[in-house]
């Protein structure tokens, strides 16, 4: 018996890969194992080949392996794509007369799965019989698969739910009764209770933003942030929440701005062409200083590159993005976790300091699935920075941009004060009107750069580190590798550390000295091709790096790969 497993679905876009793969998340999940989903999909709604890769513990997971131990061909394509990455001992499951499979090979168990669809009353049938196939090969008790079913058909029709639970029953019986190896069977788990959430990361930083008071958002649809928007939709009635599709990111943004500018917290996502248009909105938030908070889910590029894969190519285009020089903050979530509190974060940092704050995932974190046990709502408390109601009444001679110490001028909201407000995009006196005093102009710059920045680097996220201070070795990374340099660590030998930075902007560089102080060597592990994490550690500590492992072919670092790299690098 196995303490963890992979199992991949695999077929053309239609087939219900995804459906298969979330159904069976939840089965394992709610038997007690620990899951870990990631789906690599084409940019096309029929045809090609997608999948979705579980990986099933008796212990928490975070990364995706090479090898599964069960892979099902839902098309003859997918037999010929991943035969190669079937684990020693693993199996091939296809349907080989209807794919007219006639190669022989130990790994293949062979289900007349399409027949047992038609059974079942339509071809269309054939993810639940995946579903009940897969079950029955681990020895899960059927009850879990059926009750799965009733819960992912519920809005079905009676009879639909019936022949879906009839179609999976077919595939499990045909596997219990025709595969008989012990080896692929889970471990039985001890006192261990199922988590309560099956998430992932979009579904966190949707719920984060939810938590932390958002009441607008809006954004033009592009993969891989689009999920944020319609689970944001999903929950508007509910929360009194404002989401409007925009005809472009332009119009996002700068939607975006004016809510903020009325006092309503306010959020928009897109990728990094999205963004690209948005970068002139970006700059009218810091001249303004307007809070906002911005989704930057990377995807492969330039220009449409890969719309549905991963990619960390959009470091340093983010940190810089924007005419002028004026401080905004930069997160990179490596978490489910993460990605709910660094948004509650975000939206309190950039209402505190009145300026836009980035949070920059990718399609790898944004689509990939693991469960949680829940959240600590006191861990992160939403707080608001605006002048109350009742104060706004008693202001006279109010202005927008005051000079102070902190560089953070008090907020008025416009209609709960009495005064006008006035804003503009120019350089602008205190009270907001435009100006061309050489002096003045210093003053505000350093308003806006130096002074904000000085408080933002001193409520910095502090980097995650294990081991760093005593390794000889460190490895290094932010946003979505932390899961996978978190696991090859704790699998390699001793002298063995890691550093991943949560916030890469305003980099936080003195407590980066402090952990890689004492390392021999330090290595980043990113997925794009220049090694920009890397880059900026030497700008900002002076700290080179001894060695990269870059992976920029669109698909994110799986722990078999990093492993292996390490070992030729080291």
């Amino acid at each position: 018996m196995l303490n963890e497993l992979s199992v991949k679905i695999s077929g053309e876009a239609g087939q219900g890969t995804k459906t298969v793969g979330m159904a069976l998340c939840n089965i394992f999940r709610r038997c007690g194992y620990h899951v870990f989903a990631s789906q690599d999909y084409m940019s096309r709604v029929r045809g090609g080949n997608n999948f979705f890769q579980i990986r099933i513990a008796d212990r928490p997971v975070s990364a995706p392996r090479e090898y599964s131990e069960i892979t099902v061909a839902l098309d003859s394509q997918s037999v010929g794509l991943h035969n190669r990455y079937v684990s020693k001992n693993g199996i091939m499951v296809l349907d080989r007369k209807k794919f007219g499979t006639k190669e022989e090979n130990e790994s293949y168990f062979d289900v007349p799965m399409y027949e047992l669809a038609e059974k079942s009353g339509n071809v269309i049938f054939l993810n639940s019989v995946a579903c009940g196939v897969v079950a029955g090969i681990i020895g899960v008790d059927f009850s879990h698969v059926e009750n799965e079913l009733k819960k992912i058909f519920s809005e079905k029709q009676e009879t639909v739910i019936i022949k879906n639970i009839e179609a999976a029953r077919s595939g499990y019986d045909f596997a219990a009764a025709n595969f008989s190896r012990e080896k692929l069977k889970l471990a039985p788990l001890s006192g261990q209770g199922q988590t309560p959430f099956l998430l992932k990361g979009n579904d966190a930083i949707a719920i984060g933003a939810i938590r932390a008071g958002c009441k607008f958002y809006s954004a033009y649809p592009m993969t891989p942030s689009t999920s944020i928007m319609s689970t944001i939709a999903a929950y508007s009635r509910e929360f009194g929440i404002v989401v409007e599709q925009a005809e472009d990111e332009i119009a996002a943004i700068n939607m975006a701005l004016g809510a903020s500018f009325a006092g309503a917290r306010s959020m928009t996502g897109t990728s990094g062409g999205g963004f690209a248009l948005m970068v002139e909105g970006v700059s009218l938030a810091g001249m303004t200083e307007t809070p906002v908070v911005i989704v930057e889910a990377q995807r492969p590029a330039p220009a449409t590159g890969f719309p549905t894969r991963t990619e960390q190519a959009d470091l340093d285009f983010v940190i810089h993005a924007g005419h002028g020089e004026f401080a905004r903050v930069v997160y990179a979530p490596g978490s489910i976790e993460e990605a709910f509190y660094l948004t509650i974060k975000a939206f309190n940092i950039a209402e505190r300091f009145q300026v836009p704050v980035m949070i920059l995932t990718d399609q790898f974190l944004a689509d990939s699935y693991r469960n949680v046990a829940g959240f600590d709502l006191d861990r992160e408390k939403v707080a608001r920075y605006i002048i109350s109601r009742e104060e706004s009444r008693t202001i006279t001679a109010y202005k927008r941009y005051q000079l102070n110490e902190s560089g953070v001028s008090p907020r008025a909201i416009p209609s709960w004060i009495e005064e006008v407000i006035y804003v503009d995009s120019d350089e602008h006196t205190e009270e907001g009107h435009i100006t061309e005093d050489a002096g003045l102009r210093m003053k505000m710059v350093e308003k806006r750069l130096y002074k904000k920045m000085a408080g933002l680097l001193a409520e910095a996220v502090k980097p995650v580190s294990h081991a760093a201070e005593s390794a000889e070795i460190v490895l290094v990374g932010f946003g979505s590798t932390y899961g996978v340099i978190k696991e090859a660590v704790e699998a390699l030998p001793d002298k063995i550390g890691l550093v991943h930075f949560p916030q890469v902007w305003p980099f936080p560089a003195e407590d980066a000295k402090r952990l890689l102080k004492n390392a021999k060597k330090v290595i980043n592990v990113e997925n794009n091709a220049s090694g920009q994490l890397g880059k900026l550690l030497m700008r900002e500590t002076g700290i080179p790096v001894s060695g990269s492992i870059l992976k920029f072919d669109g698909r994110p670092f799986d722990l078999d790969y990093l492993l292996r790299s390490l070992g030729e690098i080291r």
